[in-house]
């Protein structure tokens, strides 16, 4: 691979390649690899635990984010421990096709097919078949689905799961079937539209996509997890609002609207996405629910907000690009564990128990994990109100992070009928151009071209108005010169249209930076935060235990280093 002077800025790659050695440090090598599913940092040592979620949840999360990972920085570190992952995970299944938790010799949970469980395991099968197109996954996965579609009661327009676990002999209850009950539908029915719905498009599996209509059509005409002007339902039975499984079924309605091309439910959809973003800050703090965990957030939810804004601005919300931008420079990237020298560890193996706890080596096992629970300003949640401090790490927050890392790489540029857009302003290589960002040192994208473009379009940020935007094109030699002043060169509001582009060319995007401060505002907490462009560079109050937004430099002329970036010719969609 090629190397050459790049912008040292955010390269989202290279945070999936230390995402990887999290994933792969988290399994228990005592306890048939198993994974760790929780840390505790703030303890002196730190350590991990097991729980119950260590099965098709976590494995799900770790081999669909050790996939991705490894698409998107091609690192091969892990390689071994994601060989066992995908054993196991594929050992969980029983002859009915569902997905079953363990039991445990230190717990007292009981052998049952979880339903959050069965979803993590459908999204990590079909991103394994989707990379490697293996019949026996496949296999596995249509097993899988029928199951799904088996066990759900079937009523006139919808359908739904009448408890959170199936188990040997069936329904734990048959009166919850005669009563109709239908907990939680968003948890346990609404998310799963999502890896369904890809799935479906991979394969042409009919029962997934009818999972997905039946299931859409409880969310949105009978369930009552959302109210009529988009807000989340807190009562109790709705889990308070919870914001991971609430904005999971979003991100999963917008994909089944965008499918179908059902303009009401991606309406519907925009509503309740633009509810919940006065309810999180400007650079993607979420609250855990709107009780008790209201002050934890989860990365879990922060990605689903990422992956929800995607679709939208593919839908025609073009706004979004920039609030997912946002998003993806300031939480996303802060919450992903890099800086270790505060974590207190030993690597004395005198009080491990595996399968239930280890105190060893922690910091360097959870290097480039994500936060389990955190505040707008550090890394630790250790409020005076809520639940207090409860974790730090959750294995769903690992794989979850990894996910909103790939759906920013992903989604940086694309190719649509002969248009490639340029819609975040991040480094990253492709098949048809790499984008340089000097961001947030300089407002400055550098693009260039690899092969003939017909039609090339790059989103400027809001905050850089339009009238003085510039671009000078050199190829060969020559050199044009044009600016965001001149007719005909906006589109869809956002972008600035550059026209054809030529193999060999070099353009490079100029334009203001906005430094600006803003009152932020976090379940009744209240943060100033002071702005470069689309980066938080400062905040105050700042954290105690690990704080974040306190250590970042900004120069007048972002710094280079030697580097490259992985392209593919095909990429992995989701």
């Amino acid at each position: 691979m090629t190397t050459r002077w790049i912008p040292d800025t955010l390269t989202l790659e290279e945070r999936a390649a230390a995402a990887l050695n999290a994933m792969t440090g988290m399994a228990d090598q005592d306890f048939d690899h198993i994974p760790f599913f929780a840390a505790n940092l703030m303890q002196e040592p730190a350590h991990l635990t097991h729980g119950d979620w260590d099965y098709g949840s976590s494995h799900g999360r770790m081999v669909d984010g050790m996939i991705l990972a490894r698409h998107m920085s091609g690192s091969e570190q892990g390689t071994e421990i994601e060989a066992k992952y995908r054993a196991n995970l594929l050992s969980f299944f029983k002859e009915d096709g569902l997905s079953y938790r363990q039991q445990n010799p230190h717990r007292e949970w009981e052998p049952n097919a979880n339903f959050i469980d069965q979803r993590a395991v459908i999204l990590s099968l079909t991103t394994w078949y989707m990379s490697s197109g293996d019949e026996r996954v496949k296999e596995a996965a249509d097993k899988h689905v029928a199951a799904l579609k088996r066990v759900a009661i079937k009523e006139r327009e919808v359908w739904y799961y009448p408890a959170s676990e199936y188990k040997d002999g069936g329904w734990p209850s048959s009166n919850a079937v005669q009563l109709r009950l239908a907990p939680d539908p968003a948890a346990f029915c609404g998310r799963l539209i999502m890896p369904l719905l890809k799935y479906h498009e991979l394969t042409g599996n009919a029962d997934a996509l009818e999972l997905c209509e039946f299931f859409a059509a409880l969310i949105v005409q009978r369930s009552g997890v959302f109210n009529k002007d988009g807000s989340f339902n807190d009562s109790l039975a709705y889990r308070s609002g919870h914001f991971h499984t609430r904005l999971g079924t979003l991100d999963a309605l917008a994909r089944f609207g965008a499918f179908t091309k059902d303009a009401s439910l991606i309406n519907f959809v925009e509503r309740s996405y633009a509810w919940a973003l006065t309810q999180c800050t400007a650079f993607g703090w979420t609250p855990g629910d709107l009780k008790e965990q209201a002050y934890e957030h989860e990365t879990c939810s922060l990605v689903d907000l990422i992956s929800t804004g995607i679709t939208l601005a593919q839908s025609g919300y073009t706004q979004y690009w920039g609030t997912v931008e946002r998003f993806i420079r300031n939480h996303l990237a802060e919450s992903q564990l890099l800086e270790m020298g505060w974590v207190k560890e030993t690597k004395d193996t005198a009080g491990n128990v595996p399968g239930l706890i280890t105190y060893s080596d922690i910091a360097d096992r959870t290097r480039g994990a994500f936060a389990g629970y955190s505040a707008p300003n550090d890394f630790c949640c250790d409020v005076n109100h809520g639940r207090g401090h409860t974790s730090d790490l959750q294995i769903c927050c690992l794989g979850s992070g990894t996910r909103g890392l790939y759906m920013g790489w992903s989604n940086t540029v694309t190719e649509h009928k002969g248009t490639v857009s340029v819609n975040f302003l991040l480094n990253r290589g492709s098949a048809w151009l790499d984008v340089d960002s000097y961001l947030p040192h300089e407002g400055k994208v550098v693009l260039h071209i690899h092969r003939d473009i017909p039609r090339l379009r790059v989103r400027i940020p809001e905050w850089a108005g339009w009238a003085k935007v510039s671009f000078v094109r050199e190829q060969g030699g020559e050199v044009s010169e044009g600016n965001g002043s001149e007719p005909s060169r906006w589109v869809n509001e956002v972008f600035l249209l550059l026209g054809a582009a030529k193999a060999g060319e070099k353009i490079t995007i100029t334009f203001p930076l906005s430094v600006r401060k803003t009152i932020e505002t976090a379940i009744g907490q209240t943060f100033e935060t002071l702005w470069r462009g689309d980066d938080v560079i400062d905040i105050s109050p700042q954290g105690t235990k690990h704080p974040f937004y306190s250590g970042r430099k900004v120069y007048d002329e972002a710094p280079l280093r030697e580097g490259s970036y992985v392209r593919h010719e095909q990429e992995l969609v989701w």
